[in-house]
């Protein structure tokens, strides 16, 4: 099975996550929503080079990074993002690791992302999640690691 953290990166001017009505994570102004997919060949070590490509991923304004202007982060973490819909016509989730393994691993990239010096907020593992953002551009990368 091939490994590697799969993130959906938008650039945004603000974002934030409710849950039960409560906002549990908040960035405003300029930054990166990231939805952070963990399969279970994923590593620290991995969890690591997806936190160094976020910090110095160059496509804010003016081609600069979270790193050059001091742009916060939202990591929120997303199994759905190793979803499978080519057979039939619900997705599996096979790829995906078990909560006992991801929440670990997304805990890991952030705070591997707040060793480099990055503000990072994040949503609630496992809870049901109200994301909203505005998408600046709109800018969208997808990074598998």
């Amino acid at each position: 099975m091939m490994g590697g953290m799969r993130a959906v990166v938008q650039r945004v001017d603000g974002a934030s996550v409710v849950v039960d009505g409560e906002t549990v994570g908040e960035i405003v102004g300029e930054g990166l929503c990231v939805l952070v997919g963990v399969t279970h060949a994923d590593t620290k070590e991995k969890a690591g080079q997806l936190a160094r490509k976020l910090w110095s991923l160059r496509i804010l304004a003016d081609e600069k990074s979270c790193s050059d202007v001091g742009a916060p982060l939202l990591v929120i973490s997303q199994f759905t993002l190793y979803g499978d819909a080519r057979k039939g016509r619900r997705p599996t989730w096979n790829a995906a690791a078990p909560g006992d393994v991801a929440e670990p691993l997304v805990d890991e990239v952030v705070s591997r992302l707040r060793a480099l010096g990055a503000t990072v907020s994040t949503g609630r593992f496992g809870a049901q999640m109200r994301v909203g953002l505005t998408n600046d551009g709109p800018f969208t990368v997808l990074l598998d690691i």
